[in-house]
């Protein structure tokens, strides 16, 4: 789905606008839809946002795909953890610090508007414990475009007051 930006159809209209044989003004069509592609934004459905930030993660922490990863995150992307330089650039060359034992799963997601949030498991980072995550991503033109995490240690389950996973129905061997 896209949202057509119409900025100053008026100086559109105007710049087109020619006089043709009988005198009548005619309208430079391909200048019209040239202008329209050139301003079009991408914008998806919250489904699409949720199916787009689980594809984005698996290519990016599973299948270390850094040049299909590019085709998800926006190039002016925001990281507002503190675990993670800015940018896209950032969050690419800390994956490339990590273990080839780096992996993500998975166990809920949930989003509104421009806003996904996923909860998931980051194993294998060569910490003694797996990260389980709270990340908050934005999307803008179809891309993440903006970043927040809630980042904790794995609790085993003698470290856990509540007896209950912090992940999943049953703790990590």
């Amino acid at each position: 789905m896209s949202i057509n930006i119409v900025l100053s159809i008026t100086h559109l209209t105007q710049v087109s606008t020619q006089h043709g044989h009988n005198g009548h003004p005619t309208h430079d069509r391909v200048a019209a839809r040239t202008f329209k592609k050139e301003h079009e934004m991408t914008k998806t459905s919250p489904e699409q946002n949720k199916a787009l930030v689980l594809e984005a993660f698996d290519t990016l922490f599973n299948k270390r795909d850094y040049l299909a990863a590019e085709d998800f995150w926006s190039d002016r992307y925001i990281q507002h953890s503190a675990h993670i330089a800015p940018g896209r650039a950032g969050l690419f060359d800390l994956i490339r610090t990590l273990p080839d034992t780096l992996r993500y799963e998975n166990q809920l997601i949930v989003a509104e508007g421009d806003y996904v949030i996923a909860h998931g498991r980051f194993s294998g980072t060569g910490r003694p414990a797996a990260w389980i995550a709270a990340d908050v991503i934005r999307f803008e033109d179809g891309k993440l475009a903006e970043h927040w995490d809630v980042l904790q240690d794995e609790a085993t389950q003698a470290q856990s007051v509540s007896g209950l996973p912090m992940f999943g129905d049953r703790f990590s061997a």
